[in-house]
């Protein structure tokens, strides 16, 4: 929506603020849902077919239902340009659209769900296999509310309402974890055991799905009050506004739906190796945890401005807000990654080795943390590239390199697998992120007419450097405070974490600050302006 439209648009490091803390809330519920799994199941039958049985809902909700997702980023970048009086009919034109296609996809997976998980878990145990089945059956109508909560979530943020998109996601854990507090309510431990599996799956199920609903039903209320549509069935496909949606939004949607492709063809070579679908799940979290409130800050006010640049005359200044993103990503994302494989097996033990999780998941799950880690700086990075594209209204380009990543995952999946077992499909996952980051940024260099490349280059090289002496200082840490503190206790963990994550921020922050990076500095700088306004205040 244009700035005639509504009031100042908050800043950058405001807006940072809010979905910094409404995200990290978000996340920790999340987290504290999956350790809840985690004890109740570990890498049994109910959490091993849930694996499975949430690749096409799960994906669904996540992609297109996402902060960040296509649905979203489509609805952004078109309303952005437009009044607010324009905005209610073309969501409720593209609500109806999109509704109509994803009840289809819903009654698709209802019948379909046997081949489903037999194509994605060949080989799986009989009772998994039925609880897989089961459990698609009930969470097939994520599919629809995927895409409402998606279209809704892109309406918000033209408006500028960040805190309900950043927090929302927690309704689905809250769900789930009530739905295993119940169950452990009525059999207390003996939910371990594998005959309970099957009561345990339908729980997982049903309680995803009870969280997608209560999820879509809170955004709709602040939709309707906002004035920002409605229910309405409403069908003016040729309007302008709808059509510029659906020349983003189909490309970008498809180009989003090719991933659950890449994930099944992983679950396809991971199926023999025993235990590896929950382990992804499990090491995914830890990733997508900080990774997502750390997109969702950089991501959602980049997109709008994006949107807004988007003309060739404003093209230098869109060049140094994508600059602008992709350092943010690489301060953030760089020394993360480099604890995560620094720090993977204390962080897995403090996190989940309880219950039913044992050491031989933790180390399976660790060493999928590594892997992860390696590549958090082009998982983000990535994103923010196609987000340019979606901004100028090109969602052709990143379709046609998700097309050819298809092809690509499969190949490395193939090669890495036999000498890497199942950390070498998450390295295919991080060599296709790679392989994408860089296409996206030749051709962004050609439709921009020359980006700035030793610019972006040598800080983006020096930050690495740093993140991996920082990487060897936290480890370094790790190693000699073990020596002191020989007890494994979960205190004494958490002692080793806490001291070695310090150590490694700490002699990164030292490094990154004699690199005198512009946009770093001053971001940091809003950010302790504002938290100090408050702490005055």
């Amino acid at each position: 929506m244009t700035q005639q439209d509504q009031k100042p648009a908050p800043s950058f490091a405001g807006i940072a603020g809010i979905v910094a803390a409404a995200t990290l809330i978000s996340k920790v519920f999340g987290l504290i849902r999956q350790q809840i799994i985690a004890a109740a199941f570990g890498v049994g039958a109910a959490a091993t077919a849930y694996s499975y049985a949430y690749i096409i809902p799960g994906f669904l909700l996540i992609l297109l239902g996402g902060v960040n997702g296509p649905l979203h980023s489509a609805i952004v970048s078109v309303l952005a340009k437009h009044k607010k009086e324009e905005a209610a009919p073309i969501v409720e034109t593209i609500t109806t659209l999109v509704g109509g296609l994803l009840i289809l996809v819903t009654f698709a997976q209802i019948f379909c769900a046997e081949y489903i998980v037999d194509f994605v878990g060949h080989g799986l145990e009989v009772t998994t296999r039925a609880i897989a089945i089961r459990q698609i059956q009930i969470m097939s109508p994520l599919a629809l509310f995927a895409g409402l909560i998606g279209i809704g979530f892109g309406t918000l943020n033209a408006a500028n309402q960040y805190w309900l998109l950043s927090i929302s996601p927690l309704l689905s854990s809250i769900t789930v974890i009530i739905g295993i507090a119940i169950l452990a309510g009525q059999y207390g431990k003996e939910i371990i055991n594998p005959e309970y599996a099957l009561i345990g799956g339908m729980v997982l199920a049903w309680g995803t799905l009870a969280g997608g609903i209560l999820q879509w039903l809170v955004q709709l209320i602040v939709q309707w009050r906002l004035g920002l549509g409605t229910l309405r069935l409403r069908f003016d496909f040729k309007s302008p506004g709808v059509q510029e949606v659906i020349k983003i939004m189909t490309p970008a949607t498809i180009s989003s739906g090719m991933m659950p492709i890449n994930v099944a063809t992983d679950l396809y070579f991971a199926s023999p190796i025993a235990g590896a679908a929950a382990a992804f799940n499990y090491a995914n979290l830890l990733v997508q945890t900080p990774l997502g409130i750390i997109s969702n800050i950089i991501l959602l006010p980049l997109l709008p401005t994006f949107a807004k640049l988007s003309h060739p005359d404003n093209w230098q200044e869109l060049k140094l807000r994508i600059r602008q993103g992709l350092l943010l990503t690489a301060v953030t994302m760089l020394p993360l990654g480099a604890l995560m494989v620094s720090l993977s097996v204390p962080i897995v033990q403090m996190v989940y080795q309880r219950g039913a999780f044992k050491q031989e998941a933790t180390q399976l799950v660790s060493s999928l943390l590594i892997a992860y880690g390696i590549g958090m700086f082009v998982y983000l990075g990535r994103d923010v590239l196609v987000r340019v594209f979606y901004a100028l209204g090109d969602g052709q380009t990143p379709f046609k390199i998700s097309i050819f990543n298809i092809v690509l995952n499969a190949v490395l999946d193939l090669i890495l697998v036999k000498p890497f077992g199942a950390p070498g499909l998450v390295l295919a996952t991080v060599g296709v992120n790679c392989s994408s980051m860089l296409m996206l940024l030749f051709l962004l260099n050609r439709k921009l007419n020359g980006l700035p490349w030793q610019e972006w280059c040598v800080p983006i090289l020096g930050l690495t450097v740093g993140s991996i002496i920082a990487g060897v200082a936290s480890y370094g840490t790790l190693v000699a405070s073990r020596q002191v503190l020989s007890k494994q206790d979960l205190i004494s963990l958490l002692i080793e974490l806490s001291i070695s994550a310090f150590v490694g921020i700490g002699v990164f922050a030292i490094i990154a600050s004699r690199m005198n990076i512009p946009e770093v500095n001053m971001f940091v700088m809003k950010m302790q302006q504002k938290f100090l306004k408050k702490n005055n205040g």
